[in-house]
């Protein structure tokens, strides 16, 4: 990382090679010549050949050149690396950056501030726990059965989700899946980067949890992406036990970085009927709320 932000020939130098270091000449329906291959997967020269580009200019490509590229190249090389849709997108959204004037290279501005309309959403919501959270992972609005639910996660003075999964030692009892869920949210957290890599307060959480948690810095130097849409999420609550619930995330479009998730429980299951007790104990606790006002930058 730079001062400025993502090192971005870094970015696309380390996304295409382990892309291309993932697939076998088999997967990618190519005869194995020779059978000491030097590097794992598939070589430049093979990409080359799948994306109907010539070697040099793959290799271009690859030591993070990724300005002036067509779609038409973008989406050959997706298809060659077989790129899923999230690994796709966020190729298109490195290319964007590299073709970007200076003057472009800007953060996007976004707000952490919850409009009225969506608080009084959430708190109409009184089934299911429903909690938005900005592109920085901080929790900014929930209502009482979402502040019950992850009840560990606002006992923090600032609740954010990536810091307590990673620096938290709590988030391993509360998280069954952690390795799974901290696999999730780093590579949400890719996406996110390669959508806004000049965001300074996005780099610094990388880089705050690149030096304090091993485990991140493996899993982002691992540079997958996937989308965080839909789910299931089991966690391990501290006064309720074991749940199980489906999640939905959707994006806020009147208010940019700002995404609503909600938690059900398949009806007659032992996670129904523990949300149902949750619901009690949140009506006669008092929870912590988000905290507002988080700084822009």
């Amino acid at each position: 990382m730079t001062s400025g932000g993502m090192d971005h020939r870094a970015e696309v130098r380390e996304f295409l090679s382990t892309r291309r270091a993932r697939l076998t000449p088999d997967r990618a329906g190519l005869p194995a010549f020779g059978g000491n291959r030097r590097v794992p997967g598939l070589r430049r020269e093979e990409v080359a050949l799948l994306a109907g580009v010539s070697v040099d200019y793959y290799t271009r490509l690859e030591r993070g050149d990724l300005s002036g590229a067509s779609e038409s190249v973008l989406d050959s090389l997706a298809r060659a690396l077989q790129l899923d849709e999230a690994e796709t997108a966020h190729l298109f959204d490195l290319a964007r950056t590299a073709s970007a004037s200076p003057s472009s290279r800007r953060p996007r501005r976004k707000t952490d501030a919850v409009r009225p309309s969506l608080q009084r959403l959430l708190d109409a919501m009184t089934e299911a726990p429903a909690i938005i959270r900005n592109n920085y992972y901080d929790y900014v609005a929930a209502n009482a059965l979402a502040r019950a639910l992850y009840a560990p996660v606002f006992a923090e003075a600032a609740p954010n989700s990536a810091r307590f999964a990673f620096l938290n030692p709590a988030a391993q009892e509360f998280y069954p899946e952690w390795e799974k869920n901290t696999q999730e949210l780093v590579a949400s957290m890719r996406g996110e980067a390669g959508r806004n890599p000049y965001d300074r307060r996005l780099t610094d959480l990388v880089g705050e949890l690149s030096t304090r948690s091993d485990r991140f810095r493996t899993l982002w130097a691992a540079h997958n992406v996937r989308y965080h849409r839909s789910g299931v999420k089991k966690l391990h609550h501290p006064v309720v036990g074991d749940l199980e619930l489906t999640y939905e995330a959707f994006e806020l479009p009147a208010d940019p970085g700002l995404t609503l998730s909600t938690y059900t429980a398949e009806p007659g299951t032992a996670s129904a009927d523990a949300l149902k007790v949750l619901a009690s104990w949140a009506a006669s606790t008092d929870l912590p709320a988000p905290r507002s006002g988080i700084p822009a930058d």
